[in-house]
């Protein structure tokens, strides 16, 4: 891999301590595509962890960044005074275009419709899923070429992720790749090249419209049969979901599909590039094949594919010295959070051997922990279990393209290849 990207990170450094602190802008998106996010978070822990940006920084006004392990745990479990609603994104929801879903609702109706889908990753059932997933990733990992250049994001991420939530929604199986599509036009920025240009949020509707349509096609099956152990079998004849109108069906569409598709995927693409970042771990992992579920909750941390959620404070409180005032929004960055060397030692290092490596935020915590966690962390061991003996390296070829996103920290592209066996 080209080791470019070190002058872009030194460069990035000097000027993030350069500029004054009030212009730090930890949503310019450039710094995330680049992978140069990092100096600004480390300067906010360092000078001012708990900071507001003017509301000149985004198109939604002013906002407070909290980037502390700690601070971020306070938030996080008190949803008393740091509501999910009326969005967990910094922007808010559009009048015309509001979508309600149980991850931007407090209790109690966020509890019960929680309730309604969280059967389909209880423990039993992910039993009864493993073999299923194993069978589907030793075919996908069997089917890649051997010596010739690919994507792995397409051929196995996106691939693998697509699979397990055509299963979960029980949705047809041809049609699988449409959810990939709704999942990435959901949280795309609306000048990302998803879009038409000067289309983005016209051309969003348009598509999530076009994904509700579909499936309410599903539901009317499903709500006129039997009940079953899928995602929309369990909306449909839920008692907290059955009622729900068009755009709440879609908001909570949504929030699935995007929750289980963007965590996984990028966790997956995530774990092949920091080995290839950290060959020494690599030989670890290799060396000794029980380190995998290590692996996995390192990847997770050191990935963070969520890098932030928002809240809103129902109360004026201090915070970090701080004081909040009701209705303000409060950003807990992840992905500062879990680089923070005051709760985790070593952050910015990739080692899948810690001694604490569920110690992370990623998940999130308090009542809006990922419901899927498990789920996640299930698929990305069972592909390294897969993966070990069948490909003793994988190169990547170049720097990935990552997704043009502060809110997804993620890969649309990574070329790589696997060598031929000596």
């Amino acid at each position: 891999m080209d080791d470019g990207s070190i002058d872009l990170k030194a460069e990035a450094r000097a000027k993030a301590y350069a500029m004054p602190l009030g212009d730090i802008n930890v949503t310019d998106i450039e710094l995330w595509r680049t992978d140069t996010i990092w100096p600004y978070f480390e300067r906010l822990r360092t000078e001012d962890p708990v900071h507001l940006h003017p509301a000149e920084h985004h198109e939604d006004g002013a906002f407070w960044s909290v980037t502390k392990y700690n601070d971020i745990m306070a938030v996080d479990t008190d949803h008393e005074a740091f509501s999910s609603e009326p969005s967990i994104t910094i922007v808010d929801p559009k009048e015309d275009f509001t979508l309600p879903m149980f991850i931007a609702m407090d209790p109690p109706k966020h509890d019960v419709q929680r309730k309604t889908v969280s059967p389909i990753v209880s423990p039993a059932n992910l039993h009864v899923l493993e073999p299923l997933i194993r069978e589907r990733i030793g075919k996908t990992l069997d089917a890649l070429p051997i010596g010739e250049p690919f994507d792995w994001v397409d051929r196995v991420s996106i691939e693998l992720t697509t699979q397990m939530l055509a299963t979960l929604f029980d949705f047809p199986w041809e049609d699988r790749r449409k959810l990939t599509r709704w999942s990435d036009v959901a949280t795309a920025d609306n000048d990302s090249p998803l879009f038409e240009a000067g289309r983005g949020e016209e051309q969003r509707k348009e598509e999530l419209f076009g994904c509700v349509d579909y499936f309410t096609r599903l539901w009317n099956e499903r709500v006129n049969a039997p009940p079953k152990g899928d995602l929309i079998s369990m909306l449909a004849h839920g008692e907290a979901t059955r009622n729900m109108d068009r755009m709440e069906y879609l908001g909570n569409l949504i929030l699935l599909i995007v929750g289980g598709n963007d965590t996984t995927r990028n966790s997956m693409t995530g774990s092949v590039l920091a080995m290839n970042q950290n060959p020494d771990q690599h030989r670890k992992l290799r060396d000794n094949p029980a380190l995998i579920p290590s692996m996995v909750s390192e990847t997770i941390r050191w990935q963070t594919p969520l890098s932030h959620m928002r809240r809103t404070a129902t109360r004026d409180i201090e915070l970090g010295g701080k004081t909040i005032r009701k209705g303000d929004k409060v950003v807990m960055w992840y992905a500062s959070g879990n680089r923070d060397d005051e709760v985790i030692e070593n952050p910015n290092a990739y080692i899948i051997d810690r001694e604490r490596p569920r110690q992370h935020l990623s998940f999130g915590f308090g009542i809006h922990r990922c419901v899927g966690n498990r789920l996640a962390e299930l698929q990305l061991r069972i592909l390294w279990e897969e993966l070990l003996p069948r490909f003793p390296e994988i190169k990547v070829m170049e720097e990935p393209r990552r997704v043009p996103s502060a809110f997804i920290k993620g890969y649309e592209a990574m070329q790589v290849v696997i060598p031929h066996r000596d």
